[in-house]
């Protein structure tokens, strides 16, 4: 008997769904940083045993969109709803259960067996505090399983990866066995580079970058990479290169030290920066730079 199924992992900003996703799948697949709206697309990560394919998907934390690039975003995070043989529903200690009312009320009303995890309860003292969250969510997903877990310490993801197996339908695998993600290798390094930009940059500047990769090309020895970020501004641009170009020869420095783990090969990176003006409101920006829930 072979089980294989879609588990998608949905909720709100900055509750830990991209480490909860990296921990299951067992490789660095989503970036996870310290600020929301990290994850911007739908990634999946497959995980393959000789018996069962659990395909994951990461998705962006559910907002209110101020632009279209926050509404494809949302795009993203609604259609893991359509598809889920399973859906893992993340929150965390601090948040307010009923915050994106809107979305939580299409998960209220989806039939497929829900998981519920209340993440970082190593941030949480006493049990009443937690059994007073359990109560409040029990309360407005009543037919989801809640299972408190610590994806930072890796606390609760055995005992959630062995209910995700029992919850699977029969089915022969979707993906070659050999598969980790759907992504392709530039997808990971314009990420990677993206990672470095959000935790070296302040305010609105990470949130206005776009990183694309125009060259990536492998032999024997080496990777080539030649990579541009793009801004919305001249004023951007110039914080992303700082003076005499330390901040940008920062980012390239720990990015290519970053490639050089993931791909485990030498990488000679090259970074340009451009100006796409107001790129983030423009449909037709968005469809080029791959943001398309379809």
């Amino acid at each position: 008997m072979h089980k294989a199924g879609f588990v998608n992992i949905v909720g709100n900003p900055n509750v830990g769904k991209s480490t909860l996703m990296n921990q299951l799948v067992g490789e660095r697949i989503s970036i996870a940083t310290f600020k929301a709206q990290t994850t911007r697309h739908r990634i999946m990560g497959i995980v393959n045993t000789d018996d069962m394919q659990i395909v994951f998907s990461d998705t962006p934390g559910v907002l209110k969109p101020n632009y279209k690039l926050q509404e494809s975003m949302l795009a993203f995070s609604e259609s893991a709803l359509q598809d889920a043989d399973v859906l893992l529903y993340v929150t965390d200690v601090v948040e307010n259960p009923e915050k994106n009312m809107d979305f939580l009320e299409k998960v209220q009303k989806m039939t497929i067996p829900i998981i519920l995890l209340i993440n970082k309860i190593d941030e949480l003292s006493g049990d009443k505090a937690l059994g007073d969250i359990v109560a409040k969510w029990h309360s407005l997903l009543p037919n989801a399983e809640i299972l408190p877990i610590s994806a930072k310490n890796k606390f609760g993801t055995d005992i959630l990866l062995k209910r995700i197996k029992e919850l699977l339908p029969e089915s022969p695998a979707f993906f070659d066995k050999d598969q980790l993600t759907d992504k392709p290798a530039r997808f990971f390094v314009s990420e990677i580079i993206r990672e470095k930009i959000l935790l070296f940059y302040d305010k609105e500047v990470p949130y206005s970058v776009e990183v694309v990769v125009e060259r990536f090309k492998e032999d024997e020895r080496r990777i080539h990479i030649n990579a541009i970020i793009y801004v919305e501004r001249e004023s951007q641009k110039g914080i992303i290169i700082g003076h005499q170009g330390v901040a940008l020869k920062k980012v390239s420095t720990e990015a290519r030290k970053a490639l050089e783990k993931f791909f485990d090969k030498p990488i000679y990176l090259e970074i340009f920066v451009k100006v796409d003006k107001d790129w983030r409101s423009s449909q037709k920006e968005l469809d080029n730079f791959g943001y398309n829930p379809e």
